[in-house]
């Protein structure tokens, strides 16, 4: 396969090029005929390496979609990759894994459908792009936030805000932590709040109710991407995607009992979680292993100066509850065998400068699984402040392997809350202390509902050092509240100094930390 000439062409040259190009990025394409296919929910890219990349899109009915892929904004040297078909067993949408691309390249990627019923019938093209990874050293800026579309809380007339001020600071990606979707929060036209009255000005049959078959699921994530402001980002910024538990339903675990919720005739966790993997992996453009087509787990590896562990704290979990275990069991597990073993390999055998271990869920923040009760545990800590215990065994074991290998320069990411913190880990705070100093920063909600903050469990010692959140008393503030937030990450190409500033929806720097690069 040949190579892409390296073009000269920047990030900020391409968004000064004026509203045509913006606009087409933005929008989905509208066919001049109503006999031509339209790709109705943009494109996305996800999981750049610095040879390679996702790419996504879906047009509107059964097609031969045309991919191709160039270095120029004017494709004059573009090549055709592949011809996919997009079918109804996939929902019409396709993905395609470009390889041997150039490394630290701006990739611009072109879809066209023709209509498998009439060859004449041919799409507008639809046009993103990305880029690659480094494999020297340079400045990297990143954004990271979860929960898109929770609490009922949808499309309005300002559509997802964040996303739009995500793209201002022209991230070379995106960290979507979880809760991607929210299966099991039925949206209405209306939702009253203290203060004032939410219209969800778009609404499709898909999330007026729970999420149960597969096309309902799928449903989720085709409204997302109805928001012109997720269309714009998608088009322009790849993401690296993490589950959660709303992709499937709230809190969810093989334990899960739905015998008494009235919103589901189908009560089988086992067949909606199945349901809820299968449309998260066809709707978003996560990289696969083709012997483990529904791994989430992975580490990508972004030039020099950052690895990224993203983990998967949802699909091997034992039964939500107590954790209060005083050995490790297959029930107190939360991470699960493998893949711990596989994040030490993987963390033992890096060489970046900085680890970010990417989590769908926090480690000292109390997450309860029986919210009205304050019991049980839903995340890793039990809320007992002392020895580890139940989940927090296996996260035990695991920051003591990161001590004792000499493992320098980690830093957690999270969501999953809806609030934004930074919490600083010691052992001298601690009950547990055989590990090292670290930080955890939380971030979001994107669009959903603002909670929080939440209580903190002292096992591993963390202090809260900043924490923005709504005041007491308040609960499901909506997005119009402003409490909308992401996190910014820099990693200066010279001295390796990374920079964590915590945003929110208006673009309002809340907090920032600079943190000097250790040797192990």
């Amino acid at each position: 396969m040949p190579r892409l000439i390296r073009s000269r062409l920047t990030r900020r040259a391409v968004l000064g090029t004026g509203t045509a190009f913006t606009a087409a990025l933005a929008m989905p394409a509208i066919s001049r005929a109503q006999a031509r296919p339209v790709f109705g929910h943009g494109v996305q890219s996800g999981d750049p390496t610095a040879t390679s990349g996702m790419v996504w899109t879906r047009p509107d009915r059964a097609s031969r979609v045309t991919l191709e892929v160039a270095t120029t904004e004017s494709f004059g040297n573009a090549r055709r990759v592949a011809d996919m078909t997009a079918l109804p067993d996939s929902d019409f949408a396709v993905k395609a894994l470009l390889e041997n691309l150039p490394a630290d390249q701006r990739i611009f990627y072109r879809f066209t459908a023709t209509d498998l019923s009439d060859v004449n019938a041919v799409s507008e093209p639809l046009i993103g792009q990305f880029r690659t990874a480094p494999t020297e050293k340079r400045n990297i800026r990143f954004v990271w936030s979860g929960d898109t579309a929770g609490q009922g809380w949808g499309i309005n007339d300002e559509g997802m805000r964040s996303y739009a001020t995500m793209s201002q600071h022209e991230p070379d990606f995106m960290i979507h932590s979880g809760d991607t979707i929210y299966a099991d929060g039925p949206m209405s036209e209306q939702q009253d709040f203290d203060g004032g009255t939410w219209t969800n000005t778009v609404l499709i049959d898909e999330v007026r109710k729970v999420a149960e078959t597969l096309d309902e699921f799928r449903g989720r994530y085709k409204y997302n991407m109805l928001d012109d402001h997720v269309r714009s980002f998608n088009a322009m910024t790849p993401v690296y995607y993490q589950w959660d538990d709303h992709e499937v339903t709230n809190n969810w675990s093989s334990a899960k009992d739905l015998s008494g919720d009235d919103r589901y005739s189908e009560k089988s966790i086992a067949l909606l979680a199945a349901r809820g993997g299968r449309a998260f992996h066809e709707m978003t453009p996560i990289s696969y292993t083709p012997a483990e087509p529904g791994r989430v787990f992975r580490q990508i590896s972004y030039g020099p100066s950052l690895d990224i562990f993203f983990l998967d704290l949802r699909s091997y979990r034992g039964p939500n509850g107590p954790s209060m275990e005083e050995e490790m069991t297959p029930e107190s597990r939360v991470l699960g065998e493998r893949q711990v073993a596989w994040l030490k390999e993987a963390l033992k055998t890096s060489t970046a400068t900085w680890k970010v271990i990417a989590s769908d869920m926090p480690i000292g923040i109390i997450v309860w699984d029986n919210f009205m009760e304050a019991a049980g545990a839903e995340a890793v800590a039990n809320g007992e402040d002392g020895p580890a215990k139940g989940r927090e065994l296996e996260f035990a074991d695991l920051l003591r392997f990161i001590r004792d290998e000499n493992i320098a320069n980690t830093v957690w990411l999270t969501a999953d809350v809806h609030y934004t913190a930074a919490n600083h880990y010691s052992p001298d705070r601690a009950q547990f202390q055989e590990f090292a100093p670290f930080w955890e920063f939380v971030s979001g909600p994107l669009h959903a509902g603002t909670f929080g903050p939440g209580e903190m469990d002292m096992t591993f010692g963390p202090s809260v050092e900043f924490v923005k959140a709504p005041e007491p008393g308040q609960v499901n503030l909506p997005p119009s509240a402003g409490l909308q937030f992401f996190g910014i990450v820099d990693i200066d190409g010279e001295t390796e100094q990374m920079t964590v500033r915590l945003m929110d929806v208006g673009n309002t720097e809340l907090w920032s930390t600079t943190l000097d690069p250790q040797t192990a």
